[in-house]
């Protein structure tokens, strides 16, 4: 499957309140509460990264994707919505996938988890998530950016608090900040380290 990806994300204090201002605005719970495992394979010289490109292997539930990110053509920098072409397909077996990276030189160069609920809108085409994360709570909004727009405003968010940063600039913020020593971003690796 591909198509454009248009999103904007934003932070949540309070994950159980979002999840009911949600459902009272209408919108259908379409996975519940679910761990989510990452990983993004690039080059030793990081070739994919410099193209703004991304490739990814995740694991969610029981299911694995293999996803290919790029800027669409002509894209100069992002703007008000993050927008990205997509290409996305379920496989059978990640690890075999994951070796067949290694053996065409893509090595993993990041992993990053959330436990993710996922909501569709009933009478539009857009799609809602709430990502816990090990670096704080986001929801992320997907669809025709008029529509992100409007439920932006029923949620009652500040424009000026969305963003369109990747997990992998949040998680870069969030050590800069912290002052963490970890390389990636899962519960394991941003835990506390007790002396």
């Amino acid at each position: 499957m591909q198509g454009a990806e248009i999103e904007l994300k934003f932070p949540v204090s309070d994950p159980l309140a979002f999840s009911r201002q949600v459902e009272a605005l209408g919108f259908r719970l379409q996975t519940e509460r679910t761990l989510e495992r990452n990983t993004l394979y690039d080059t030793p010289t990081r070739d994919l990264q410099t193209r703004r490109q991304i490739l990814r292997l995740r694991t969610y539930g029981s299911h694995c994707t293999v996803t290919h990110k790029r800027v669409p053509a002509g894209s100069v920098a992002d703007t008000r919505y993050k927008t990205r072409i997509e290409t996305e397909s379920g496989i059978d077996d990640c690890d075999a996938l994951a070796e067949i990276f290694l053996q065409l030189g893509y090595g993993p160069v990041f992993h990053y988890d959330k436990f993710r609920t996922e909501w569709a809108s009933i009478d539009t085409p857009g799609h809602l998530v709430l990502d816990e994360t090990p670096i704080g709570t986001w929801a992320e909004l997907e669809g025709d950016p008029a529509w992100i727009d409007t439920i932006i405003e029923r949620l009652g968010v500040a424009i000026e608090d969305t963003t369109t940063a990747s997990y992998g600039k949040l998680f870069l913020a969030w050590k800069a900040t912290t002052g963490s020593p970890a390389e990636h971003m899962t519960f394991e690796a941003t835990q506390p380290v007790i002396a």
